[in-house]
């Protein structure tokens, strides 16, 4: 009986240990966006329109216990102090009932990350009026007003996952598990119009570095949550922005 109780806990001792060793060979490379709990560091906090401009007054984000929650009040980017050129990024995201969020993706330090970089959707359906018919291109999944995910695979009041591979002008974007986009921005000649109805530009034409960033559009009091937010970056030449075409 001792030695049958002697192998049980070797077994129990062994397979979390290599279950932690495979987690951490499939993470390997990748580097945590928030490893501490407060206001993050090496992210500045810029208005909604423009980030070359001050937020809010009082705006502000934290992480708390692990878990980067969106400003209060609302109309915010959570700006990286860096800049990113090809990456694979991945995090969980979770939207109250009115939650309005996205990911900036190489954004320049000014203007509005959705038509001068990219910003990949977050939203929930209820934010909308309910008598708008919203177009897919505005719906989680989608690179905002340009793009439509192929499908919609949002899941309210739960946690999302997203993970997000640039490389070069080519962008593959995985929701929950599943392929939403998988595209090559050269090829994309559709005029793309900002807020106040003019052209932006160009998707073929959008930067290939630039800053990492969160927004904060939520309503009704809930904000945006993001939980294991982690990046690695591609180094070698055949992945640079200067391997495969000049930085805009």
């Amino acid at each position: 009986m001792k030695r049958f109780l002697g192998l049980i806990t070797i077994f129990c001792l062994v397979v979390p240990q290599t279950g932690a060793a495979e987690q951490a060979k499939v993470e390997e490379g990748f580097k945590p966006l928030f490893p501490k709990d407060g206001v993050p560091a090496g992210w500045a906090v810029r208005d909604w329109a423009d980030v070359k401009n001050a937020p809010p007054a009082g705006a502000k984000w934290k992480v708390v216990d692990g878990v980067l929650q969106g400003s209060d009040p609302r109309g915010t980017w959570l700006v990286s102090e860096k800049e990113y050129a090809d990456f694979t990024l991945k995090f969980e995201f979770k939207l109250g009932d009115r939650g309005n969020s996205g990911c900036g993706l190489r954004f320049p330090g000014f203007g509005d990350p959705a038509f001068d970089g990219l910003e990949l959707q977050m939203v929930d359906p209820r934010y909308y009026p309910p008598e708008m018919k919203v177009p897919p291109n505005e719906l989680t999944g989608s690179l905002y007003r340009a793009i439509a995910p192929r499908k919609q695979l949002f899941k309210p009041n739960a946690w999302n996952a997203y993970e997000v591979t640039l490389r070069g002008r080519k962008i593959k974007v995985n929701l929950n598990g599943e392929p939403v986009l998988d595209i090559d921005l050269k090829d994309q000649n559709t005029p793309v119009k900002r807020h106040d109805g003019r052209d932006a530009v160009g998707l073929k034409d959008r930067p290939l570095k630039g800053h990492l960033g969160f927004q904060e559009l939520s309503r009704g009091g809930a904000h945006v949550e993001i939980r294991n937010a982690r990046i690695k970056e591609f180094r070698d030449a055949k992945s640079s922005p200067a391997g495969n075409d000049a930085v805009k």
